[in-house]
């Protein structure tokens, strides 16, 4: 069975990060086990990453909000089916650009054809999973990798390009400046096979501090 990230192997992968990382131990000891966050590995799922692209969280979050209203499915995930419903102008007043829209649509559509097959996806290595994902229109790697990190645990997917891993690898770390994606690889390397925990962690620590503005990271 995959290995996946849950309540144990996140302690177990931290426990393992501070021991072969002085500078995770540190920020492990003063921070303590980042949250387990999860989503479901659904259409629902990626299209918040859609919608989240380019905006601030409030925007997404008020984005989101008027959708779910749109459909009634404020207690609900909001489906292929459900969201192809909806014309470009019902589309375009809830918030989402003719972008946004396009890739909304084309991501059901691939789903909903069985182009892409989530449940195929779940099986893959990380790789050819990632591969897999960029198939559909609108998601890209770091996006792909982060569908991975929390809609199927992934141990040591390490979304190498996010803002906000990058501030916590500098603060961590005491680096003169931000790295770049070429440079958290490199540094990241030692950390696997717990890089998706590590991720957390260094999440886990720059939401706790504060940062500039545009940190990203779920």
């Amino acid at each position: 069975m995959r290995a996946v990230i849950c309540e144990d192997s996140l302690t177990e992968g931290c426990e393992a990060l501070a021991a072969a990382d002085p500078d995770l131990g540190r920020a492990y000891r003063d921070h303590g086990l980042p949250p387990l966050r999860y989503r479901p590995p659904t259409y629902d799922t990626l299209l918040r990453i859609i919608v989240a692209q380019q905006v601030s969280v409030a925007s997404a979050n008020a984005i989101w909000g008027r959708l779910q209203a749109r459909l009634d499915a404020v207690e609900e995930d909001v489906t292929p089916a459900a969201f192809l419903t909806l014309d470009d102008e019902e589309l375009r007043t809830v918030g989402f650009s003719r972008q946004k829209t396009a890739y909304g649509r084309a991501i059901a559509k691939d789903l909903v054809s069985g182009r892409v097959d989530l449940g195929t996806v779940e099986a893959m290595e990380d790789e050819a999973a990632i591969a897999e994902l960029v198939k559909l229109k609108g998601i890209g790697r770091w996006s792909a990798e982060c569908f991975l990190l929390f809609s199927y645990g992934r141990p040591d997917v390490w979304p190498a390009d996010d803002v906000g891993l990058m501030i916590g690898m500098e603060k961590i770390k005491g680096l003169k400046k931000r790295p770049d994606a070429k440079r958290m690889r490199r540094l990241a390397a030692p950390w696997s096979p717990w890089r998706g925990v590590a991720a957390r962690l260094l999440w886990h620590v720059r939401k706790l501090d504060v940062v500039p503005a545009d940190a990203s990271g779920p």
